[in-house]
Protein backbone atom coordinates (compact mmCIF):
# COMPACT_ATOMS: atom_id res chain seq x y z
CA UNK A 1 0.00 0.00 0.00
CA UNK A 2 1.35 3.57 -1.08
CA UNK A 3 1.44 6.43 1.69
CA UNK A 4 0.32 9.63 -0.19
CA UNK A 5 1.88 12.77 2.09
CA UNK A 6 -0.95 15.21 1.95
CA UNK A 7 -1.41 18.83 3.88
CA UNK A 8 -4.50 20.84 4.58
CA UNK A 9 -4.48 24.37 5.08
CA UNK A 10 -6.81 25.93 7.21
CA UNK A 11 -7.91 28.94 9.11
CA UNK A 12 -8.46 30.46 12.47
CA UNK A 13 -11.65 32.02 11.13
CA UNK A 14 -13.44 32.82 7.71
CA UNK A 15 -10.76 35.30 6.29
CA UNK A 16 -7.28 34.58 5.19
CA UNK A 17 -6.13 37.73 6.26
CA UNK A 18 -6.91 39.53 9.53
CA UNK A 19 -9.81 40.91 9.70
CA UNK A 20 -11.21 43.35 12.68
CA UNK A 21 -14.32 42.67 12.41
CA UNK A 22 -14.41 38.42 11.89
CA UNK A 23 -16.64 36.91 13.78
CA UNK A 24 -16.72 33.19 12.60
CA UNK A 25 -13.29 31.90 14.63
CA UNK A 26 -13.21 28.68 15.33
CA UNK A 27 -13.16 27.36 19.18
CA UNK A 28 -10.45 25.87 20.81
CA UNK A 29 -11.96 22.37 20.29
CA UNK A 30 -12.48 23.13 16.43
CA UNK A 31 -9.48 23.49 16.08
CA UNK A 32 -7.57 20.44 17.72
CA UNK A 33 -10.20 18.25 16.42
CA UNK A 34 -8.75 19.59 12.61
CA UNK A 35 -5.05 18.95 13.95
CA UNK A 36 -6.38 15.56 15.15
CA UNK A 37 -8.56 14.44 12.03
CA UNK A 38 -5.50 15.38 10.04
CA UNK A 39 -3.00 13.14 11.51
CA UNK A 40 -5.56 10.19 11.64
CA UNK A 41 -6.03 10.25 8.04
CA UNK A 42 -2.20 10.59 7.53
CA UNK A 43 -2.01 14.12 6.98
CA UNK A 44 -0.60 17.12 8.70
CA UNK A 45 -2.10 20.45 9.39
CA UNK A 46 -0.98 23.82 8.51
CA UNK A 47 -2.48 26.62 10.56
CA UNK A 48 -2.97 29.82 9.15
CA UNK A 49 -2.65 33.13 11.53
CA UNK A 50 -3.04 36.13 9.50
CA UNK A 51 -1.30 39.83 11.67
CA UNK A 52 -2.43 42.89 11.64
CA UNK A 53 -1.43 45.55 10.10
CA UNK A 54 1.02 46.21 12.40
CA UNK A 55 2.25 42.75 11.95
CA UNK A 56 0.94 41.28 15.28
CA UNK A 57 -1.72 38.71 15.81
CA UNK A 58 -5.24 39.39 16.43
CA UNK A 59 -6.01 38.36 20.87
CA UNK A 60 -8.12 36.05 19.17
CA UNK A 61 -5.29 34.35 18.11
CA UNK A 62 -2.99 34.02 20.70
CA UNK A 63 -5.84 32.72 22.80
CA UNK A 64 -6.40 29.86 20.66
CA UNK A 65 -2.09 29.30 20.02
CA UNK A 66 -2.12 29.54 23.76
CA UNK A 67 -4.91 26.87 23.82
CA UNK A 68 -3.92 24.34 21.63
CA UNK A 69 -0.13 24.98 22.94
CA UNK A 70 -1.47 24.16 26.42
CA UNK A 71 -2.92 20.87 25.05
CA UNK A 72 -0.02 20.13 23.08
CA UNK A 73 2.11 20.35 26.29
CA UNK A 74 0.16 16.65 27.27
CA UNK A 75 -0.91 15.01 24.74
CA UNK A 76 1.85 15.28 21.83
CA UNK A 77 2.61 12.05 21.64
CA UNK A 78 -0.52 11.44 20.16
CA UNK A 79 0.21 13.72 17.32
CA UNK A 80 3.64 13.77 16.86
CA UNK A 81 5.26 10.77 14.76
CA UNK A 82 1.39 9.75 14.66
CA UNK A 83 -0.35 8.71 11.50
CA UNK A 84 -2.98 6.75 10.77
CA UNK A 85 -4.68 3.70 12.41
CA UNK A 86 -4.49 0.38 10.65
CA UNK A 87 -7.78 -0.47 9.59
CA UNK A 88 -8.25 -3.59 11.73
CA UNK A 89 -8.57 -1.01 14.41
CA UNK A 90 -12.42 0.37 14.51
CA UNK A 91 -12.71 4.01 16.15
CA UNK A 92 -15.39 4.00 18.66
CA UNK A 93 -18.22 6.49 18.20
CA UNK A 94 -17.18 9.88 18.55
CA UNK A 95 -13.36 9.15 18.73
CA UNK A 96 -10.55 10.08 16.10
CA UNK A 97 -7.54 7.45 16.12
CA UNK A 98 -3.61 7.89 15.95
CA UNK A 99 -0.96 5.61 15.61
CA UNK A 100 2.52 5.67 16.45
CA UNK A 101 4.24 2.30 14.66
CA UNK A 102 7.87 2.76 16.32
CA UNK A 103 6.01 2.88 19.98
CA UNK A 104 3.14 0.49 19.12
CA UNK A 105 0.60 2.70 20.67
CA UNK A 106 -3.00 3.50 19.47
CA UNK A 107 -4.39 6.87 20.91
CA UNK A 108 -7.82 7.62 21.10
CA UNK A 109 -9.39 10.87 20.79
CA UNK A 110 -13.07 11.11 23.14
CA UNK A 111 -14.16 13.93 20.82
CA UNK A 112 -17.51 13.35 22.88
CA UNK A 113 -16.52 12.40 26.52
CA UNK A 114 -18.63 8.68 27.15
CA UNK A 115 -20.52 7.51 29.76
CA UNK A 116 -18.40 5.28 32.11
CA UNK A 117 -17.52 3.12 29.44
CA UNK A 118 -16.41 2.61 26.23
CA UNK A 119 -15.69 -0.52 23.63
CA UNK A 120 -12.84 -1.33 21.74
CA UNK A 121 -14.14 -4.09 18.90
CA UNK A 122 -11.90 -7.14 18.68
CA UNK A 123 -9.06 -6.05 20.72
CA UNK A 124 -9.44 -8.42 23.39
CA UNK A 125 -6.05 -10.15 23.02
CA UNK A 126 -4.24 -6.83 21.56
CA UNK A 127 -3.99 -4.48 24.57
CA UNK A 128 -1.49 -4.93 27.62
CA UNK A 129 -2.20 -1.39 29.45
CA UNK A 130 -4.12 2.00 29.00
CA UNK A 131 -4.11 5.29 30.68
CA UNK A 132 -5.11 9.12 29.83
CA UNK A 133 -2.69 10.56 28.20
CA UNK A 134 -2.75 14.58 30.34
CA UNK A 135 -1.63 13.24 33.69
CA UNK A 136 -0.49 8.93 33.43
CA UNK A 137 -3.55 7.48 35.00
CA UNK A 138 -4.28 4.28 34.10
CA UNK A 139 -7.88 3.28 33.10
CA UNK A 140 -8.96 -0.28 34.16
CA UNK A 141 -10.27 -2.66 31.41
CA UNK A 142 -11.62 -6.37 30.99
CA UNK A 143 -12.54 -8.21 27.88
CA UNK A 144 -16.11 -8.97 26.87
CA UNK A 145 -17.66 -12.40 27.43
CA UNK A 146 -20.52 -14.08 24.89
CA UNK A 147 -21.63 -11.70 22.03
CA UNK A 148 -19.01 -9.31 23.08
CA UNK A 149 -16.15 -12.04 23.46
CA UNK A 150 -13.40 -10.39 21.22
CA UNK A 151 -14.17 -7.06 22.54
CA UNK A 152 -12.11 -4.93 25.47
CA UNK A 153 -14.11 -2.78 27.18
CA UNK A 154 -12.56 0.37 29.09
CA UNK A 155 -13.68 1.80 32.50
CA UNK A 156 -13.70 5.61 32.27
CA UNK A 157 -14.40 8.06 35.03
CA UNK A 158 -18.07 9.45 35.27
CA UNK A 159 -16.66 13.05 35.08
CA UNK A 160 -14.52 14.15 32.14
CA UNK A 161 -11.03 15.30 32.75
CA UNK A 162 -10.01 18.83 32.53
CA UNK A 163 -8.73 18.73 29.07
CA UNK A 164 -10.33 20.05 25.84
CA UNK A 165 -9.54 16.73 24.53
CA UNK A 166 -9.01 13.84 26.49
CA UNK A 167 -6.52 11.16 24.58
CA UNK A 168 -6.26 7.47 25.89
CA UNK A 169 -2.89 5.91 24.92
CA UNK A 170 -2.89 2.40 24.41
CA UNK A 171 -0.06 0.21 24.79
CA UNK A 172 -0.24 -2.58 22.37
CA UNK A 173 1.05 -6.07 22.78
Amino acid sequence: MVKIAWETCQTFSGSWGYYRDEHTWKSNAQLLELLIESVSKGGNLLLNVGPTARGNFDQRAWDRLKSMGEWMKYNSRSVYGCTEAPADFKAPANTLLTYNSVTKRLYIHLLAYPMGRINLAGMSDKVKYVQFLHDASEVKFNTGTGEEAGNLSLQLPVQKPPVEIPVLEVYLK
